[in-house]
């Protein structure tokens, strides 16, 4: 089995895995970051959203073997003490129902906002619209992104 060293964040993260497993089962079951959830497995709902290079990106679908030098984002890495505008935010308007979809939603708002710190409320459902919630809760998603925004800029 390879072995992959990877940046993840911020810490170097050594183990072994085969070339063709998704980084979400790696992050899960090797290096035991349960933060990233899995959904679907075919890129759909955006549970497993993490940021490789600060894009976000699907972990179900990024084998080991299409990964090498990128730097991994979790929702773990996202701040130290769980502090970031976002997650603020999502506590402050009380986003999560089952909480399921949550950090999937919080990695894509991150990346987004950081290449749209000001953006319009169709910007933010455009940018939001890929990820799935099961409990309907995309109002106080819309709004906690929008709150975040200004939190941030």
């Amino acid at each position: 089995m390879p072995n992959y060293t990877l940046k993840i964040n911020g810490k170097s993260r050594s183990f072994s895995a085969e070339d063709d497993t998704p980084l979400l089962w790696v992050l899960r079951d090797e290096l035991d970051m349960v933060g990233t959830k899995f959904g679907c497995g075919i890129a759909q709902c955006g549970a497993c959203t993490v940021h490789v290079d600060g894009t976000a990106m699907r972990s179900c679908q990024l084998k080991m073997s299409m990964l090498d030098k990128e730097e991994i984002t979790t929702i773990e890495g996202l701040s130290e003490n769980a502090d970031h505008p976002l997650q603020e935010a999502w506590k402050e308007v009380d986003v999560p129902q089952c909480g399921y979809c949550q950090a999937g939603q919080i990695m894509t708002a991150a990346s987004f906002l950081k290449d749209n710190p000001t953006p319009s409320t169709e910007e933010i459902r455009e940018a939001m619209h890929g990820n799935l919630c099961r409990c309907a809760s995309y109002n106080r998603i819309e709004k906690a992104v929008a709150i975040a925004a200004k939190k941030m800029s």
